[in-house]
Formats: C-alpha cells, structure tokens, sequence
C-alpha cells in the first residue's frame, strides 16, 4: 500500500474532508511514532502488540481487547480535533467498521479457551463497532466491511458516498487490526512478509471540496513499498494510517493511496489536499 501521486479515472464523487486522525499502533501514539522502516525498527519481532487501553474497568470489564483499542481510537481521534464526545453524537454522525480480523482472537478464545472465557456476542466483527457506537452515543447510518487494505479504501469511499448522499453530517470511519493472539494463524496463512503491527485508527470525515476518484483494477500486492514499508502489515488500517502519515508529512496538494489485496487493487484520489486543519482558541 502507497500513498502518493497516481493516476485519475474511474468513480468520482466529492472529496471529502479530514476533520482529525487518531492513530494509535504498536509503535506508539500518532504518525510521529512510525518508523522509517518498519522491519528494521521491528527488529525480528513478529507482533508489535498494543496494550489494553487503560480505560473505565466496569464499564468494559467484559470487552476484549479490540473493542477496547476501538473506543480508544476515537477518544485519540476526538483529541486531535479539539472536540469532546458531544460532537460526534447523535443521528448526525455516520459509522463505517472496517476490519479483516480484528475479531478473529475472540473467536479463537471462544472455541479454545485458554484461562478466561468470552461471551459470545464479542465474536461478532459488529461488537467491535457496538461498542464504540455506545460508548460515543452515535445513531446515524453504519457500515461494516471486512477485508485487507482494499476493504480500508473501500471504507473511505463509502463515507465519501454518505456525505455525498447528505444521509448525515460527518462521518466517523474505524479500523481495527490485533494479530498477538492469532499470529501463528498469520503465519501459516502466508503473505504477509513484514511484521504484524496492531493498529486502530479512527477517521473524522466532513463535506470537503474538490473529487474523489475511487478506482479499482487487479494486479499482485508486490514488495513492502510505499507507507507498508514504514507502518508494517495493518491489513484495513493501512490506508487509514497512511493519511496519517502523509498528513504529518505536510505535504500539499492532490492526496492518492493504493492499496492491494488479494490480486485486487483500490486507489483513492483526492484533487484537493484533505485536511482541515484544527480550530484553535483565539
């Protein structure tokens, strides 16, 4: 997966702009965290976990790890806009989950338990999302896609699409990805080549100006270019977290990632450079 210049054509729709990212990954806290090169940073290590995120222990005292790291990321999310919990809730806020298999370790606990058990409702990929929509009050439309990377530009595009649409107001899309309990899965799967890095990203997206050219063609995932080499495998997080990144960059002008999945290529062009930037007290 790249983020950079490329080539237009395709679906085109109106540019949405990025209001705030919270990035939270097993590098740390925010595009800054991220090394150079991921697999030299990694050091030989498979997994870049993340923590359990030290939150309200009675109120999550039954959610597992993921659907915590989700609620987590919107908080970081919320921070870098500047704005409490009150501005995203209500029927005015759209929700698009995107994962591959974020929870993937749920159900593994939930068929092999190993010391604790997990209540079955958290096997679903919609727990994820549920906690995160009832923690934060929100009631507007929802989406959930599960897939690699392709699936996180796909999450993109579809929010650009809801605000298109005017269905609501702005639009909060998450990603999720933890690979600690399930590495050995990942690993006998194969194609995955650098290392695993647990991510959850959360994407605040309003009507912005200019076009997004959604395009989609097939071809090989091919060597770790582009954001993969400095963020490592984060499967649906990539695109998300490759905004991250290029925002921190300061670079201006037209945005474009890629991402490639499975012998499936998506890109997602912006005309405009996306980000709005944060209101500060006078």
């Amino acid at each position: 997966m790249q983020c950079g210049a490329g080539a237009a054509g395709g679906n085109v729709m109106r540019g949405p702009a990025i209001r705030a990212i919270g990035l939270i990954t097993g590098w740390g806290v925010g595009a800054g965290a991220v090394p150079p090169d991921a697999v030299a940073a990694a050091g030989g290590r498979r997994v870049l976990s993340l923590e359990r995120p030290a939150l309200d222990p009675e109120r999550f005292r039954r959610s597992p790890r993921e659907c915590v790291l989700g609620v987590a990321a919107v908080a970081a999310m919320l921070e870098d806009a500047e704005e409490g919990p009150e501005a995203i809730a209500g029927e005015d806020t759209g929700f698009v989950f995107v994962t591959a298999a974020a929870y993937a370790a749920s159900n593994r606990q939930h068929i092999e338990p190993r010391g604790s058990n997990v209540y079955f409702p958290y096997t679903a990929p919609a727990a994820i999302s549920g906690e995160v929509a009832i923690e934060y009050g929100i009631r507007g439309p929802y989406g959930i896609l599960i897939g690699g990377s392709t699936a996180g530009a796909d999450a993109i595009a579809h929010a650009a699409e809801m605000l298109e649409a005017g269905t609501c107001r702005r639009v909060l899309v998450l990603g999720v990805e933890i690979f600690e309990e399930c590495a050995d899965l990942y690993d006998r799967a194969g194609g995955l080549d650098g290392p695993l890095v647990e991510a959850a990203c959360g994407l605040w997206l309003e009507p912005g100006e200019g076009a997004l050219t959604l395009s989609r063609g097939r071809g090989r995932r091919g060597g770790s270019g582009g954001a993969r080499r400095r963020l490592g495998e984060m499967l649906a997080c990539e695109p998300l977290a490759a905004l991250a990144l290029h925002r921190a960059s300061g670079r201006q002008g037209p945005v474009e990632i890629h991402a490639a999945w499975r012998g499936e290529t998506t890109s997602l062009r912006w005309s405009h450079a996306p980000y709005r930037a944060r209101r500060r007290a006078a």
